[in-house]
């Protein structure tokens, strides 16, 4: 069996965010994989210019890593207690590319904040803005990363075990839902 192909999505555009970590610590703990991290730094949704222009080639390349994945992991702050527009305004971007990439696909999604609540409400928006894309949502456990700053080494690799184990059986449900796929 050939390996999956594995798109993680940060709702942070920061070089070094904690969610980007808490992605390639997903990626790792997923096992034997191939792993992209998506590019969300999209211009945003506008209609007029998708009129005009038809959908920007940055939005393309993302719906087709998504349709091309077997699995795909989404890690959000949480702004305002929400996610973050730049995670909402790509979602927007993807809703308007046919065939939708999204339909069936497995995706967990998870959060890192500074926050003592670790992104929770920010993940309960992402889950309420995938619905209508009708993906196989793979839920629990929760990964909502409190006081994320101070949850990663130099490296970028989780030091909290609890997270850790968490992180491996949200992992493991992710994969056996692509193998059932």
């Amino acid at each position: 069996m050939s390996k999956h192909q594995l798109l993680g999505m940060s709702g942070s555009l920061r070089k070094d965010a904690t969610n980007r970590f808490l992605l390639r610590n997903a990626a790792r703990l997923y096992g034997d994989a191939d792993y992209v991290e998506a590019d969300l730094n999209l211009p945003l949704y506008d209609g007029d210019l998708e009129d005009a222009e038809g959908i920007p080639e940055s939005v393309a390349r993302l719906a087709a890593q998504i349709a091309a994945a077997d699995a795909v992991i989404i890690s959000t702050p949480e702004y305002n207690k929400m996610l973050t527009g730049v995670l909402k305004n790509a979602l927007d971007w993807v809703s308007r590319v046919k065939p939708h990439p999204w339909q069936g696909k497995p995706v967990a999604v998870m959060s890192a904040a500074g926050g003592r609540a670790g992104g929770e409400r920010a993940q309960a928006s992402l889950v309420a803005a995938m619905v209508p894309f009708q993906p196989k949502l793979v839920i629990g456990p929760e990964i909502a990363v409190a006081g994320s700053s101070k949850e990663f080494d130099a490296d970028g690799i989780l030091t909290n075990e609890r997270y850790e184990a968490n992180l491996v059986k949200l992992m493991g449900k992710l994969r056996a839902a692509v193998d059932q796929s």
